[in-house]
């Protein structure tokens, strides 16, 4: 693992060697998209409206040699690292060069390899993804929560389709940094997840219709120098869908491991989260998709085996004309923040204008 993690990043600092770049074209597009979200239940928080409007800067090019860059920055209003909700600050930005033997690139909170919700066939947005009440869901580690390097296969290297990419945060810095910045001090302490971060996907499709895959994530140097933790932190996920015709459906499964310093004697303790997903999806016609999502997401307390469910359901439908879509979204979540009987309905519109 060592020598792969050495090997992309030579890669990554000898690229200006393989040919100079001609002239890159820039475009700008996104979403504009107005919600009116409707909650109630056993704690009523109101009908909220509003609107996202996130910008995706793209530029791509190709050098003397044939090979090609790209390069995409988004702002976002939602991603607030300082100031107030709803100045759009920079959210994600990544920089790719691809050449015959794969692509490697610089990824700024960005290039998320985990499949937790690969399977996902929702024609608007998972159950947990849409505004919805639930907080506290253990989803997986991912590393586009830290600055990171990739490297990705080329996709006709391998028989039935096979893919795979490998991602590494040389240290848990998360902030938006320009070019020319200095990494932070990562602090070691018991509760630290870590000095470093490797993620690793693999995606194939062996017949028409059907797309499997599976990532796993570690962290390097978790908890207090010199001393062996009861459990590192890590996750992992695999998923499969199928379509035919109209139809597709969609499975997956996640486990994640939190930091654990010693052996766990506490009742209210966790010891792993375990989510599975499925869902199906029917396309009535060219412009009218339907489609119907359960997550169960379980939190064991300890090592009894001790558990507690957040279940997670949506039904939507969709209809698109032209660059407009617009989406009806009716949920309903269970054990809400993992207490029991705490249980909401949600109703969402929206109306999403692509440009």
């Amino acid at each position: 693992m060592k020598n792969i993690i050495k090997t992309l990043i030579v890669m990554l600092t000898s690229i200006s060697l393989f040919g100079s770049a001609n002239a890159g074209e820039l475009t700008v597009n996104g979403t504009a998209k107005a919600t009116y979200n409707i909650l109630s239940g056993k704690t009523n928080t109101g009908k909220g409206l509003g609107i996202t409007n996130e910008l995706n800067f793209t530029a791509a090019g190709e050098l003397d040699n044939g090979y090609t860059w790209s390069y995409s920055m988004e702002l976002d209003p939602d991603a607030v690292s300082s100031g107030t909700n709803g100045t759009a600050e920079n959210d994600d930005s990544k920089l790719t060069m691809t050449a015959p033997w794969g692509t490697v690139g610089v990824f700024i909170s960005e290039g998320g390899l985990d499949v937790e919700d690969a399977g996902s066939q929702s024609v608007y947005a998972r159950p947990t993804d849409s505004g919805d009440p639930s907080n506290g869901t253990g989803d997986n580690y991912t590393i586009d929560a830290y600055n990171n390097v990739q490297y990705h296969m080329p996709a006709d290297m391998l028989p039935f389709g096979i893919v795979g990419k490998i991602a590494y945060a040389p240290d848990l810095d998360a902030d938006k940094n320009s070019g020319n910045a200095k990494g932070n001090t990562i602090g070691e302490s018991a509760s630290s997840l870590g000095r470093s971060a490797t993620e690793i996907q693999v995606k194939a499709a062996p017949i028409d219709g059907l797309a499997i895959g599976a990532s796993y994530f570690e962290f390097d140097g978790a908890g207090a120098a010199g001393t062996t933790n009861a459990a590192d932190p890590m996750s992992g996920a695999y998923y499969a869908t199928y379509a035919s015709g109209p139809f597709g459906i969609g499975y997956s499964k996640a486990y994640k491991q939190p930091l654990n310093t010693a052996a766990i004697t506490s009742t209210t303790q966790v010891d792993y989260y375990e989510q599975t997903n499925y869902s199906v999806a029917y396309a009535a016609s060219d412009d009218l998709s339907i489609s119907y999502e359960v997550e169960e997401d379980t939190r064991f307390l300890n090592n009894a085996g001790t558990s507690v469910d957040q279940e997670s359901t949506s039904i939507q439908v969709a209809y698109t004309m032209g660059g407009m879509t617009l989406a009806v979204a009716h949920g309903n979540y269970e054990n809400i923040g993992w207490t029991e009987g705490e249980e909401q309905d949600q109703t969402l519109f929206a109306v999403t204008m692509a440009f």
